[in-house]
């Protein structure tokens, strides 16, 4: 294998994280949302939690993002 294909290829893999971040900003928003929605009175205590979650599920896609562009011009 080519070395310009296997930076291609482990570029793109490292790319999926971006796709698990998105899941799992869905995730956290909508579990959020449907607490809030039983319980309003507890929704304004959770807020804090929703950002730091939506925060680590962020920097997850980040640095798989990183690691991609790392590998594509760097390498």
């Amino acid at each position: 294998m080519e070395a310009e294909a296997a930076k291609l290829i482990g570029a793109g893999l490292a790319a999926i994280a971006l796709a698990g971040a998105g899941v799992g900003i869905g995730h956290i928003f909508g579990n959020y949302l449907a607490g809030a929605l039983r319980n309003p009175a507890a929704a304004a205590s959770q807020f804090p939690n929703l950002l730091l979650g939506f925060a680590l599920a962020e920097a997850t896609g980040l640095f798989g993002l990183v690691v991609a562009l790392i590998i594509l011009f760097v390498f």
